[in-house]
């Protein structure tokens, strides 16, 4: 059987979150009666200490509801340049927001309050788009799934309270930095207006992401997301699968991070490795030297049942998930001594 490492997008329903979904009572939610989908909207509001959350079908969605929402046409995103919201939403920002963005070189996709606050645009300059919304994306995926520290979170909470901007959270794994930090969600809550959450990456449910925020933010969320074609009917099924992704899979996320420092010491000695991104979650990216094309490794990669991607001209990752066993680790460990 391949070894897929491409993403934490590709795992299939335990056997035991299967029987959740197909044992789920539903309705219709467009009309607001799917009490599987409105448990798990409470369930995450609950968990976050925030009022309302809305379950939507993807992570991009989330946070391009919350985008148009956070911002009017003519005004300013600020996040770091490796942010998903800008590389792979597909221009959403402009063609749902028309709304612009400023890019911040971070740490590794981690930008700072200072940076921030050098960022923000004078409002009463006609010439400049008007600053109002600020994201942050943890763990930054682009920076090898490293994550923020809550004070630095904090202190960027204290510049957009100062400046009057909206704070979004790109929590597409959150979990991830949560279970290496020991922090709480309700923490998080405290700190954004908003936060997007995937159920489909390292928690591994087929489907589905959560936003959430404040009852009148969802409200309006919940009017835009009709506009997109996000209104579902009996979503209750993919909703168990988010409960029980929230009661059973969150703790299990450390098995991903301890099979992903292990790859990395297997990269270590390879000739064809000349850097390994650090390793803090469940992302492990490294860099081929430049007489290697990435897309030439990933093709040779595939020769011997091993699926990852690209991600730049020498670089490659591999993402570790639920699907992914100690003996495919075994496995893979022998077919990386014979790719080059």
């Amino acid at each position: 059987m391949p070894i897929d490492l491409r993403s934490d997008t590709v795992t299939k329903p335990t056997p035991s979150m299967l029987e959740a979904m197909f044992s789920a009572a539903v309705g219709d939610d467009v009309f607001g009666d799917d009490p599987t989908v409105n448990a798990l909207q409470e369930k995450a509001a609950r968990l976050f200490g925030m009022e309302a959350a809305l379950f939507c079908p993807s992570g991009t969605m989330t946070n391009q509801l919350a985008i148009r929402v956070h911002t009017q046409p003519g005004s300013e995103v600020i996040c770091d340049a490796l942010s998903h919201i800008y590389l792979y939403e597909g221009g959403g920002i402009a063609l749902n927001a028309l709304s612009s963005v400023k890019l911040l070189t971070g740490d590794r996709g981690r930008i700072n309050a200072a940076q921030i606050k050098d960022a923000i645009n004078n409002p009463d300059d006609v010439h400049a788009p008007v600053s109002r919304l600020v994201s942050l994306e943890n763990t930054m995926n682009k920076g090898g799934g490293c994550y923020y520290d809550l004070s630095a979170i904090g202190a960027i909470k204290e510049v957009c309270t100062q400046h009057s901007l909206a704070l979004h959270l790109d929590g597409a794994r959150l979990f991830n930095a949560l279970v290496e930090t020991n922090e709480s969600p309700f923490d998080y809550g405290q700190a954004f207006d908003s936060i997007s959450i995937c159920l489909s990456k390292g928690l591994g449910c087929p489907v589905g992401s959560l936003l959430i925020g404040k009852t009148d933010f969802i409200k309006k969320a919940r009017r835009f997301r009709k506009a997109m074609g996000g209104g579902w009917r009996q979503a209750g099924y993919l909703a168990a699968a988010g409960i029980y992704a929230l009661d059973h899979h969150i703790q299990r996320l450390r098995d991903d991070h301890t099979r992903a420092k292990a790859i990395g010491h297997m990269l270590q000695p390879l000739p064809e490795v000349e850097e390994i991104y650090p390793i803090d979650t469940n992302i492990v990216i490294f860099r081929l030297p430049d007489s290697i094309l990435a897309t030439d490794y990933v093709a040779k990669l595939a020769q011997k049942g091993i699926a990852a991607v690209t991600f730049g001209k020498h670089l490659v990752r591999f993402v570790t998930h639920l699907d992914f066993t100690d003996m495919q680790l075994e496995e893979l460990e022998k077919s990386l001594k014979k790719v080059i």
